[in-house]
């Protein structure tokens, strides 16, 4: 028998694996998972009756075009459904915007600590990742950001708000970095979060990107509509590239259930609100609490909070898990820890209060 392995591509020899939020298996009496940015209710009213129906055919292929959620969200954000594209979820989406602009020898631009797909997929891709550091505010350094952009620049994520540190960055700031930004350089707006905002000054990239054709705007189903496990998202872009995102796209990729339960989540908006505004409310009261402690804690506009603890990130987590609550750590970095039910909100605050007193 041969001992000689397929051939592999190059390109993949030092990727990571992408990391999931741990599931809940804490050793306390009642474990909590606060690991994944998942919403804590249940699905929206309907979603569950439209999910059912769609089942009942399911060994049927889905409506590879999803032509009935792409008109829904034509008409919710007002744009051509010319100019809507979906795939399995924005990190989908993502990926297939790496394989319509990015291959061996262009850079592909984003902050660093950023959302953690983002090495893989350009990698994957056969680029090269350009890792800017965030400011000591744990900010995009949008300034630094254009600075690093050369004419083998094909693309740049913008994160906003940024997972995992929760920050933000404004209109002026944003609208500044645009223009310096080449015509013939896909910026890409990661809204997955934008539900959570509610700081006025942050702009809604819809309406940056009306007027700007190097502008495409990413959005999820699977963090403020709760359908994480039904793999569902979308990008808004004009024309050559939502058409360039269909091309990509792996057919039939989004399931007819995650569909029609993404249309039924579309227009249960008021329930969805409500939902949404209590999740800030628990955000707000977990940031004060944990201020009250002593920590540092940066300014939120998502489901989760950052703590940067460095060497003692994974003490930290251990001690949570041991608690009954699962967080998400970055190995000498911080903490990034969703904002999930009173309780586990309620256990966390205390765990890291009683971890502050120990340090």
């Amino acid at each position: 028998m041969s001992e000689t392995t397929p051939k592999l591509r190059a390109e993949l020899e030092g990727v990571p694996s992408y990391k999931p939020g741990r599931p809940a298996t804490g050793t306390g009496p009642v474990a909590y998972k606060l690991s994944s940015n998942e919403n804590p209710y249940p699905p929206l009213p309907g979603v569950m009756e439209s999910v059912v129906a769609a089942a009942a055919s399911f060994n049927r292929y889905p409506d590879m075009a999803c032509t009935g959620l792409t008109e829904e969200l034509a008409e919710r954000f007002g744009v051509p459904a010319s100019h809507v594209a979906t795939g399995t979820g924005s990190v989908g989406v993502a990926q297939q915007l790496l394989q319509a602009t990015s291959g061996p020898g262009d850079e592909v631009i984003y902050a660093w600590r950023s959302f953690e797909a983002y090495p893989i997929i350009t990698r994957i891709s056969g680029a090269t990742p350009v890792q800017v550091p965030l400011t000591p505010g744990d900010v995009h350094d949008l300034d630094a950001m254009a600075a690093a952009i050369t004419d083998r620049t094909r693309l740049i994520f913008v994160c906003n708000p940024n997972n995992p540190t929760g920050t933000v960055v404004r209109r002026a700031e944003l609208e500044r970095f645009l223009d310096r930004v080449p015509s013939d350089v896909l910026v890409v707006l990661d809204e997955a979060y934008r539900e959570f905002i509610r700081d006025t000054d942050v702009p809604d990239g819809v309406e940056l990107y009306r007027d700007r054709p190097n502008v495409c705007v990413l959005r999820t189903f699977s963090k403020a509509y709760g359908l994480a496990g039904l793999r569902v998202g979308f990008a808004i872009a004009h024309e050559p590239v939502a058409a360039a995102l269909r091309k990509t796209a792996v057919p039939f990729g989004v399931s007819q259930l995650a569909q029609d339960a993404a249309v039924a989540s579309l227009r249960a908006e008021d329930e969805l609100l409500g939902r949404v505004g209590s999740l800030v409310c628990e955000r707000i009261r977990v940031v004060a609490a944990l201020r009250e402690q002593g920590w540092t804690v940066p300014d939120t506009e998502a489901n989760f909070v950052w703590l940067r603890l460095g060497e003692r990130t994974m003490d930290f987590a251990a001690v949570c898990e041991q608690a009954g609550v699962v967080i998400r750590p970055f190995a000498g970095e911080g903490v990034r820890v969703t904002i999930g039910e009173t309780e586990a909100n309620d256990l966390f605050v205390k765990t890291a209060e009683d971890f502050r007193r120990s340090l």
